[in-house]
């Protein structure tokens, strides 16, 4: 409870919760000068701010030799410590875990299971957030709009890129909401979020073929994916 309290006090203040919001969504380590220029505050409040983080240990700190001579400069980078806030208490992690070991154990049948539910929530979110609009009555930059929108909702901080030559869609997550229950189960969760994200697409789009790209859990900065759209 004490943790938690210090956590709810240090992310009250509005700069500081934006600039954690900015380290999640850049993921990448960052400097004190660069904090001050990109919310332009004076670097000694931006050093102020990311200690304040530091301290509850959502971010984590080093020193890097500039080569220039002079002190080190020190980086700054998101914690892999979870951080979570619950009022009374609720493990909805370990449900979770709980219940993708229950789909695994019933074998091929339990985990298309999985999937299927998967694709069927991120097509849910999606419609939900077309606010009545058909597919066609929006514009391809409207319709990444809503999908850039709905996985900053979700804690993903996905780009999207529409290469209008080539048909396709590119994009990479950020951070990946699943990631303390995918440590454990890596495939089946990896399978599920790609069915997620094209329940997400399909939703917009037709028919799409989604490939992925780059994956976070093999040494990849982020999880990167390409979508070939349907030809008209």
């Amino acid at each position: 409870m004490e943790q938690a309290l210090k956590v709810t006090n240090v992310m009250s203040d509005p700069t500081r919760y934006n600039i954690y919001q900015y380290m999640i969504k850049h993921h990448r380590n960052v400097s004190a000068a660069e904090i001050a220029k990109a919310f332009e505050i004076h670097t000694n409040v931006a050093r102020l701010h990311l200690s304040k983080l530091e301290d509850v240990h959502m971010v984590e700190s080093y020193s890097e030799k500039t080569g220039k001579g002079g002190r080190p400069s020190r980086r700054y980078h998101i914690s892999d410590e979870v951080i979570e806030l619950n009022f009374p208490y609720r493990d909805y992690k370990l449900l979770s875990s709980i219940a993708i070991e229950s789909f695994t154990e019933l074998g091929e049948a339990g985990q298309q299971a999985l999937y299927n539910t998967g694709k069927k929530y991120g097509t849910n979110i999606i419609n939900r957030d077309k606010q009545g609009h058909t597919s066609i009555e929006l514009t391809t930059e409207q319709k990444l709009y809503i999908l850039e929108d709905a996985g900053d909702m979700l804690g993903m901080y996905p780009e999207f890129h529409f290469n209008e030559a080539q048909n396709t869609i590119t994009f990479t997550i950020k951070n990946c909401p699943f990631k303390e229950i995918a440590l454990n189960n890596q495939a089946t969760i990896c399978h599920m979020h790609h069915a997620f994200l094209k329940g997400m697409l399909e939703a917009l789009f037709e028919d799409i073929q989604l490939l992925e790209t780059e994956n976070m859990f093999e040494g990849c900065e982020n999880c990167s994916y390409l979508a070939k759209l349907a030809t008209v």
